[in-house]
């Protein structure tokens, strides 16, 4: 059976972070994401995923000065320190919540820093990983498309793929967002198939409008037949923006959890 993930950040957002938790797994998901949710004491997330029996899976780091246009801070050259604050606030988080996974946000960054910006990102990462490593936990890198946020630094399957090469550490791997690569990149299958050694999370969304996943120009039941041909055994995360409320868009949930492993 496939291990379908809610993306709290964008599922069931009528309701408090807290009763999120429960609502995701009354619809039938057994392992929940989120965005950002400093905001709420991790002891009351542990507990609500205590009471629904619900696996925490990844976090984000936090952005940095929203106001300012920060959209992570991982590979802003001169501003370490801050990234290194902001992971250390996200794998304690995520450490006292059980999350297996913290999502490195690179940032936004002028196309003249890039190479600067490369070589803060590697650095950065590094420490984190090590950290991480200590806790039992790894890292995700997500390429993000330029249409949703301008400048992101990290775009593309490949760049993260040359990234984490660079990083030298195995607890690194690629959050492969169809969404995102989708956008930017197509061609969704071979690049499953060229990447699948550091594919470590996946995640779905309608393309192009970042609805429901059963709508839209992406074929996943052809996508997740490719992952099971590479052997994917991980989690797929559902991080889209329901049209509606999120318990009326979950057909496709209850059709493709059934579908057995083509194997």
């Amino acid at each position: 059976m496939r291990r379908f993930s809610a993306n709290l950040g964008f599922l069931f957002v009528h309701l408090p972070l807290v009763e999120r938790i429960g609502a995701a797994a009354a619809a039938g998901f057994t392992a929940v994401e989120m965005h950002w949710p400093y905001d709420v004491p991790a002891r009351d997330v542990k507990a609500a995923l205590a009471r629904s029996n619900i696996r925490m899976l990844a976090l984000n780091t936090p952005v940095g000065d929203a106001d300012a246009g920060d959209f992570g801070l991982a590979a802003l050259p001169g501003r370490e320190p801050e990234f290194r604050q902001a992971f250390d606030t996200a794998l304690s988080y995520g450490a006292e919540i059980g999350a297996n996974a913290v999502h490195c946000m690179a940032g936004v960054v002028p196309a003249a820093q890039h190479a600067t910006a490369e070589r803060t990102f590697v650095e950065n990462l590094r420490f984190a990983a090590d950290k991480a490593e200590r806790a039992s936990m790894s890292l995700l890198l997500e390429p993000i498309n330029h249409r949703d946020k301008p400048g992101y630094f990290l775009q593309y399957v490949e760049q993260a793929g040359a990234i984490i090469e660079k990083v030298g550490r195995p607890n690194i791997k690629i959050m492969f967002d169809c969404y995102h690569t989708q956008i930017m990149q197509g061609d969704l299958i071979r690049r499953i198939e060229k990447h699948q050694r550091l594919i470590g999370h996946v995640q779905i969304a309608g393309v192009p409008d970042r609805a429901e996943p059963d709508d839209g120009e992406v074929n996943y039941p052809a996508i997740f037949r490719a992952l099971d041909r590479i052997g994917y055994d991980g989690w797929i995360g559902a991080e889209y923006k329901p049209r509606g409320l999120t318990e009326d868009g979950l057909g496709w949930l209850s059709a493709w959890s059934n579908t057995e492993h083509a194997g």
